[in-house]
């Protein structure tokens, strides 16, 4: 249970001689959010709720809006403990909870290496300008999560709770888009990410520099998704990268606390972060220039979504998407570039990723990923020599993937699982 909100809790409890409970509000109106997110978060759910048994606290789950029942189990609370949020509906329950908790509501930031205040007070033009900050503050922040064990068993105490329910029973309970089917590549809790990132260093740390681009069987870590629904702490996967040691383990320490906090450094400071206002001056003047440039072939959210396109790769890409639940992160980068090159206007192209992002993908609704989609418009990049559509932002063409990936592999690939219905890399 290596999570700094749930171990400072335990430091103040013992310190009052007061028991621990743990509250967590199942919402079935969550925006965007489908079956496939749910198993995957019901998943990590039932995991916690044995963890967290085996150490005497009391984990309370609800159906029910999140500031609902903090705002009940808070009225005899001493204090309220929670991690960060960093989007504008995370920061909406934290505000209404803390208005009408009577006892102080304290944020603990444990889904960042470097606390995002600590890294930069301002928000960064790119990875350039954040690494030396973030790195800096490696030797102060990049230690072991400490284990929690609270004196005080709250276990006896009388709360209404969910907690004992298998995943299919509290699924089954709730009312939601049930349209998306889950993922055969994912199943959630922190005992899979464990078993997960187990073998990410034993046969893929020592490649990932090499290897991440490279999709199929590729060389990341797929630990997104774990990240997105805090079911693994990215402190421990950074300790346990550096212990493990190799030369793969540089590239990854820079994707894990570089790239992705330079993304929740985004969220935390962007005026209007997840909109095309969000991006660099450079980048709005140019596709505003641009707008009006024609734009052949031109596909509707609708093409888009059930990969109708001319593109053999794109199709993949979005196939890959809509059956595991995250598509490789180099061919993200195209999927999204050819969004904006076959869209009405950057407008369109911006909404239709973050539909199908949010739709799909098991680590949607996440600043990092909202961080990936807006990279395609420009966001933490530089300007590139001018063309029709796209002005001065990054261009990726079909030839340039042939060349650095093997793009036939990918299809093929694809195709199978797309005709099987079976994953290679399912879960085993």
């Amino acid at each position: 249970m290596d999570n700094p909100a749930l171990v400072y809790a335990g430091e103040r409890a013992d310190r009052m001689h007061l028991p621990l409970i743990v509250y967590f509000g199942l919402w079935q109106s969550y925006p965007e959010t489908n079956y496939r997110h749910f198993r995957f978060m019901v998943e990590g759910i039932t995991d916690v709720a044995r963890s967290l048994e085996s150490l005497g606290i009391r984990f309370v789950l609800r159906i029910e809006e999140p500031a609902t029942g903090v705002r009940s189990l808070a009225h005899n609370a001493a204090v309220v403990i929670v991690d960060r949020g960093y989007l504008r509906l995370q920061q909406t329950w934290y505000r209404a909870a803390a208005e009408q908790c009577r006892c102080p509501l304290i944020q603990v930031e444990g889904n960042v290496v470097v606390p995002v205040e600590v890294a930069s007070q301002k928000e960064e033009y790119s990875a350039a300008t954040f690494r030396p900050k973030v790195t800096r503050q490696l030797d102060r922040f990049l230690h072991p999560v400490e284990s929690v064990s609270p004196r005080k068993s709250s276990l006896s105490l009388d709360l209404p709770t969910l907690a004992g329910e298998t995943t299919d029973n509290l699924l089954s309970r709730i009312t939601i888009d049930r349209t998306v089917p889950p993922s055969d590549r994912f199943r959630g809790g922190t005992t899979e990410a464990d078993r997960r990132f187990e073998q990410f260093l034993t046969h893929r740390l020592e490649g990932f520099a090499e290897n991440r681009n490279i999709p199929g069987g590729d060389g990341s870590s797929d630990m997104s998704p774990y990240l997105h629904f805090g079911q693994v702490s990215p402190v421990t996967l950074a300790v346990l990268a550096q212990e493990h040691g190799g030369s793969g383990t540089s590239a990854f320490l820079e994707e894990l606390i570089v790239r992705r906090e330079l993304a929740f450094n985004f969220a935390r400071h962007a005026a209007r972060p997840f909109s095309l206002d969000g991006l660099p001056e450079w980048a709005r003047k140019t596709l505003r220039e641009h707008a009006r440039d024609r734009r052949t072939p031109r596909y509707t959210r609708e093409e888009f979504e059930r990969a109708r396109t001319h593109d053999a790769l794109w199709n993949a890409a979005q196939t890959e998407l809509r059956l595991r639940g995250k598509i490789h992160g180099y061919y993200r980068m195209y999927w999204g570039k050819k969004i904006l090159e076959w869209s009405a206007t950057p407008a369109a192209a911006l909404e239709t990723m973050i539909h199908l992002h949010d739709r799909y993908a098991l680590d949607g609704g996440d600043p990092n990923t909202y961080a990936g989609i807006l990279w395609c418009l420009g966001l933490h990049d530089r300007p590139w020599p001018e063309r029709p559509v796209f002005g001065k932002i990054r261009y990726m063409s079909l030839e340039g993937m042939k060349r650095k990936t093997a793009v036939d592999g990918y299809l093929a690939e694809i195709r199978e699982l797309e005709r099987s219905g079976r994953d290679p890399f399912r879960i085993q």
